[in-house]
Parts: structure tokens; sequence; C-alpha cells
């Protein structure tokens, strides 16, 4: 098999989150009527929308590729490489009018994701990355930036960043996150996302989130990778599968997960 031209999948990640950020926003703030699915989690026709978006832009420029998406599962396609997508992480949020959600993309290769991409559409933000290609943030109309994660190694400086708090905020893991979160300068839970955004901008120095699927983590460990940071599950393990993740600047990574063990 000829090898994966990483360019090429880092801007087909980058124009699938573009397109599914115009279907999203098309709907936004315009009561949307919001549907349950039997986990009685929100769908709504953007969700769907953004979805068949990011479809189409996969399959235009690969169109062997195997392809999972959040609403519509698996597509036949390539073993060897297929694109995860959630075309709009943040359903709640985005039927509440707030502006922390957006589409992930991520491109997998022989079992590691090798291009991603997500966007905020209602910030006017798009980030995306490749293997050895850096992490790239258009924000708005101003040209591309290439983005790094801060160099603060002390804790007691750093600000957390945390996501779901319906499973990080139950016990044991309750006292362990909030004593990392009170001897931090500062903490933040955005949720989504958003959260892991902060530390791609060098605006936090990690991100704990925990109890969501492949779909909502699959691009992050290489857009924070390749802004010079560390991802992994709770447990260090350098993976999106498990469903849970710390991002982070890589200097405060150890201490977190250290935190969150417990020990």
């Amino acid at each position: 098999m000829p090898e994966l031209d990483l360019q090429r999948a880092m801007e087909t990640a980058r124009a699938a989150v573009e397109a599914a950020s115009a279907a999203s926003l098309a709907h936004f703030r315009r009561g949307v009527r919001v549907e349950r699915k039997p986990d009685r989690s929100p769908v709504t026709a953007a969700d769907r929308e953004s979805e068949a978006a990011v479809l189409a832009v996969v399959r235009a420029a690969f169109p062997d590729h195997g392809f999972l998406g959040e609403e519509t599962g698996e597509h036949a396609g390539s073993a060897e490489t297929r694109w995860i997508v959630d075309p709009l992480d943040g359903t709640k949020g985005f039927t509440r009018g707030r502006g922390f959600w957006g589409p992930l993309v991520a491109c997998e290769h022989r079992g590691e994701i090798v291009a991603g991409a997500m966007a905020l559409p209602a910030l006017g933000e798009a980030y995306w990355a490749a293997r050895g290609q850096g992490t790239w943030l258009r924000a708005g109309d101003a040209a591309p930036a290439r983005l790094r994660v801060s160099g603060l190694a002390a804790w007691e400086d750093a600000t957390l960043s945390l996501g779901e708090p319906h499973v990080l905020f139950r016990p044991p893991m309750l006292e362990r996150v909030a004593a990392l979160a009170i001897s931090a300068q500062a903490a933040r839970c955005y949720g989504d996302l958003a959260g892991c955004a902060l530390v791609l901008k060098g605006e936090a120095e990690a991100w704990v989130e925990a109890g969501v699927n492949l779909w909502d983590l699959a691009p992050l460990k290489i857009l924070a990778e390749e802004a010079g940071g560390r991802f992994t599950d709770l447990d260090g393990r350098p993976t999106v599968a498990s469903g849970s993740c710390v991002a982070s600047n890589g200097l405060l990574h150890d201490h977190v997960l250290r935190a969150l063990s417990g020990r």
C-alpha cells in the first residue's frame, strides 16, 4: 500500500471541519429541533448535516478510506486508514446558544492518529495538525498561526481545564480533581473541545476529560502533540480509545497523572 500523504490528510481534515462549521452555523440560534437518541443524548439536524458535509469532503479526497461517524456509524472502506468524526461536539451547548461546540475530525492510519482538525465555529476558530507538520490555528480573518503550548513548569502557576463534570466530579475522582484544581493558580470548566483549545493556545497547562467516546477525543492527541504537548489517558497510556485523557504542556503531565491516580 502507498504511504498516506500527510499534508493532503491534514488539508482534508481542515476542509472537513470548515464544511461542518458552515453546516452547523446555518442552524445556530435558529430554534433547531432537539431529538433524543436511545442513550438520551441530544441530536439535531445540525449534527446530521455536519456529518454529511464531513463525509462528502473526505470521500472526495480519499474515496477508499474507512469512516466512523458518531451519527452514521461505520462506513465501508480501507482497513488501513479511516476517518473518525464527531460532527458537533457539544450539542447541548449548541442547542442552548452557547459558543463552545464544534466538529472533530481525525485520520487514523495503521492504528495511529496522524492528522486531525477541530473548530469552534461560533468563535471563528479552526485548528489542524498532522504528524511532523505542527498545529495551526486560524482565528477569524487572521492568517494561520502555528501554536505552541505554554512553558510553565510550576503547578502553583498553572491553569487547569476540566471536562465532563458528571464523571470527574464523582468520588473518588472528585476529591483528586478538587485537590488538583485548588493547588493550581486557576481552574476552568469550558467543557468539550473548547477545554482542550485552552491548552493548545497556551492558555492552560492541562486539560482533563473522562467518560467520553472515541470520536470525542480522536483528533486531540495529534493536535496536542504537534503543539509540543503530551496526550495520554488517565492511566498514562498514549491512546484516544479509552474514553479519558490528560492533554498538557508536557512539563506538568506527570504531576497531573499522579494527582489523579491518588498516589
